[in-house]
């Protein structure tokens, strides 16, 4: 029975399993590449829409379980690798060569760790394979370069025919660019919206990002200068929504969720950073400084996905003060792997938004 193994019969078995994100067949999508049967061994390439895809062994099983279905199957070899799609254009905002997804962090209000978490998705999607790329556009207080092990590097400028052009910084995987490069340590950016709309238009345009899978932009809190010239500047992917527990982080939260959305930015969801506290000496109890559920119920509100919730741990602000990001510090760590989670669901989300 052997003989009836072919690979359009391997497509044809594989034609109704589908991307669980994406809800169409792998087949169709291109997804399934490289068919090879060489007597009972069986070998194709499983191209997934991101590296940090958070479903990636549940597609595989389904791919194998479907070509065991065949006669004459003794070996089944599937390499996987992945192709990001390429964001949306659109007709009136620039997109940056090479660049395939640009990303928002965002809060309304500071100090709910919204650079914890752009720095750590970051590295996190940098640990699945993916190109990325980092812009701390928080000019005033710029603290990217600290919780990236940065704080002595230097953005080299190169002139060139269109210009000045920045090489970024690089460090876990991640390139980055920020103020705190540009200037002292102690030196205030003390900048009204002209300036400010220069140097962040220049940190998109005049930077050697190269090959990128995601930009991901640390934005500063609120609802100012900084994200107009964003929203306005490029197509972005979508918008990532930090807030905390607390009542007030919340209203503030959805004042800013509010304002990309009237600035046609798509919203990719909403992250609860500092849900609760986990002492060191108690890992197995948990105190809600902060309130419980704010998140969920704002998620439910709005119809948006809660795309996850980061506990409060020493080691989240050890390793943003040393510059290592905990997802490098301490992988096995309640925080890490939510953020790691978090990273996942945001590349499953572009994808869905690039593809539909």
């Amino acid at each position: 029975m052997i003989e009836m193994l072919s690979p359009s019969a391997i497509l044809e078995v594989l034609r109704p399993v589908e991307d669980p994100e994406l809800r169409k067949s792998l087949v169709e999508l291109n997804m399934i590449r490289n068919v090879k049967v060489e007597g009972g061994n069986v070998s194709f390439t499983l191209v997934l829409t991101t590296p940090a895809c958070p479903l990636r062994q549940f597609i595989v099983e389904d791919c194998e379980r479907a070509v065991r279905t065949l006669p004459g199957v003794e070996k089944i070899e599937v390499e996987v690798t992945s192709e990001t799609p390429q964001q949306k254009a659109l007709p009136d905002r620039t997109g940056i060569d090479g660049v395939r997804n640009i990303l928002a962090i965002t809060s309304g209000k500071g100090g709910v760790g919204k650079s914890t978490v752009a720095v750590n998705v970051a590295v996190a999607l940098a640990q699945a394979g993916a190109k990325v790329g980092l812009i701390d556009a928080d000019i005033y207080g710029p603290n990217a370069p600290t919780m990236m092990g940065l704080t002595s590097a230097k953005v080299i400028v190169q002139s060139g025919g269109q210009g000045d052009v920045l090489e970024p910084a690089f460090n876990h995987g991640v390139k980055l660019v920020s103020m705190g490069f540009l200037i002292d340590p102690d030196q205030p950016v003390m900048w009204r919206g002209p300036m400010l709309n220069g140097i962040i238009r220049q940190f998109l345009y005049q930077v050697q990002w190269g090959d990128l899978d995601y930009l991901i932009v640390d934005m500063p809190p609120g609802t100012g200068d900084a994200q107009l010239t964003l929203a306005q500047a490029v197509p972005m992917a979508g918008a990532v929504i930090v807030t905390t527990p607390q009542t007030v982080a919340l209203m503030d939260a959805r004042r800013g969720l509010r304002m990309f959305q009237q600035l046609q930015v798509p919203i990719l969801g909403i992250v609860e950073n500092m849900s609760y506290f986990i002492p060191p000496d108690l890992p197995d109890r948990q105190y809600d400084i902060f309130g419980s559920g704010g998140g969920e119920k704002t998620s439910q509100e709005l119809g948006l996905p809660l795309l996850g919730c980061i506990p409060l741990e020493m080691a989240l602000r050890q390793g943003g003060d040393r510059g290592i990001p905990i997802v490098v510090d301490a992988p096995h760590s309640a925080s890490a792997k939510a953020l790691v989670a978090i990273a996942e669901q945001i590349a499953a989300k572009v994808s869905i938004a690039a593809l539909s």
